[in-house]
């Protein structure tokens, strides 16, 4: 997953909470502009923290996993 990815996946989960990008923005105090800007992919230059902070206050975590080589079933099942 690269920063677009994850900018889409965040903008997928707000919405699917129902939240207005300004009032996440004022409950986490940070700029609309930063969150706009990571959710569209374009050239953020956003801090692991904000991120974590989004993640968390839309129930969900960051994890690491290893890289494989050939993509997995779910890999190839995501991209239809």
């Amino acid at each position: 997953m690269d920063l677009k990815e994850l900018g889409q996946e965040i903008k997928k989960l707000r919405k699917e909470k129902k939240l207005s990008q300004t009032q996440l923005c004022d409950d986490l105090k940070i700029s609309r502009a930063t969150l706009s800007t990571l959710e569209n992919g374009k050239g953020v230059d956003i801090g692991i923290r904000k991120v974590l902070w989004i993640l968390d206050y839309l129930g969900y975590q960051l994890s690491i996993k290893e890289k494989n080589r050939f993509p997995t079933l779910e890999d190839l099942q995501d991209e239809k």
